[in-house]
């Protein structure tokens, strides 16, 4: 109680000395700390919310602690008024810029949809990858949901390394882990409880689980990227830069981007494990990107593999430039160009051959 009244009284102390200073009389500012207090931000992230609301005239200055459209509109409206200052490349203005986004990241993945996740395989969607191994196999095995029932999943029969003769899948128990959008990692144990390999479509039934593991809880929001890039295979990840190249590389095609990786389609196989940088552009800002391959996900039918990139963490500009791809900060601009003249290679129509990403 005794810490509650201090709390309390520091912040009535804090928002009359707003008031004294002016633009704090249209709105209860004291109301504004408290609640912010309550949401978790500190004073010092507070005072710096009260400016932005000032700035950008909001009516609810509250509203940024729980919507993201209002912060959208703030970023917006800040990053306008630092162009028109020509000092959006300041680094007191790059900071300012990066806070702004730290707070719409706390909002963003504070939604419902990243804080619960799912409880139950009940939910789980249809046409969602799954991954299986069971004891003693050699290694995973790909599978898809055809079909969410009340008593079981049905899901496409498993592709992976061969079977032993007579193998059958009836009866096995297994592990289940697939990768929600935007979401989580999740983790599951079942046993197949039909092997229908006969049939026209042959398909498996799996078990329900109302026990989902929950792991590898997303830590930054991903937006689809659709566009042209370049891969450049590095040595070691010690070399990384965000040194814009001009020339070399392999020509790649972008599929999704975040503050903290990357996916990207190029032709051929390719191996997790390997370095790389990458290069794209999004509205009308070049991106330069180094990390380390972390998965492959390939596909045989196109013989082209899409590379999960687990990015080295980029500079506070760079991240300021893709997060206002990111979140649409600006709704009506372009968004991607299709052509990207600032980032032409020796040979651009040159592919990733087979295994050349692997080396």
């Amino acid at each position: 109680m005794g810490i509650f009244l201090v709390t309390t009284s520091l912040l009535l102390i804090v928002g009359l000395f707003f008031f004294s200073r002016g633009g704090g009389f249209s709105f209860p500012w004291v109301q504004f700390y408290v609640k912010g207090k309550e949401s978790g931000f500190s004073i010092h992230e507070l005072n710096l919310l009260r400016r932005v609301a000032l700035e950008n005239q909001l009516k609810n200055p509250t509203s940024l602690f729980w919507s993201e459209k209002t912060l959208d509109r703030c970023i917006r409206g800040t990053i306008v008024r630092f162009r028109a200052q020509d000092k959006e490349n300041s680094e007191q203005s790059v900071q300012f810029l990066g806070k702004l986004f730290d707070f719409r990241r706390r909002v963003e993945l504070n939604l419902p949809k990243y804080r619960l996740g799912l409880r139950s395989s009940r939910n789980v969607s249809q046409g969602q990858l799954l991954k299986l191994t069971f004891p003693g196999a050699s290694g995973a095995y790909t599978s898809t949901v055809v079909e969410n029932m009340r008593k079981y999943l049905a899901i496409s029969y498993p592709k992976g390394k061969s079977s032993p003769t007579g193998f059958s899948w009836q009866g096995q128990r297994v592990n289940v882990y697939f990768w929600r959008q935007e979401d989580a990692g999740y983790y599951f144990e079942t046993k197949v409880i039909g092997d229908y390999l006969e049939r026209k479509f042959p398909i498996l039934h799996i078990s329900h689980a109302d026990q989902l593991v929950r792991t590898q809880k997303r830590n930054s929001v991903r937006a689809e990227l659709k566009g042209p890039g370049y891969l450049y295979p590095l040595k070691t990840i010690e070399q990384a830069n965000e040194n814009l190249e001009k020339s070399g590389g392999y020509r790649c095609r972008m599929v999704d981007l975040s503050e903290d990786g990357a996916a990207i389609l190029v032709g051929g196989k390719a191996k997790p494990g390997m370095p790389v940088k990458i290069q794209t552009e999004v509205n009308g800002q070049p991106v330069v990107m180094c990390g380390v391959v972390k998965g492959v996900t390939f596909k045989q039918k196109n013989n082209a593999s899409i590379l999960h990139i687990q990015a080295k963490l980029p500079s506070r500009s760079m991240r300021n430039v893709i997060l206002t791809y990111v979140y649409s900060i600006f709704r009506d601009g372009n968004t991607n160009s299709a052509q990207i003249s600032s980032l032409r290679t020796k040979d651009p129509t040159r592919p990733v051959q087979d295994g050349a990403v692997a080396t």
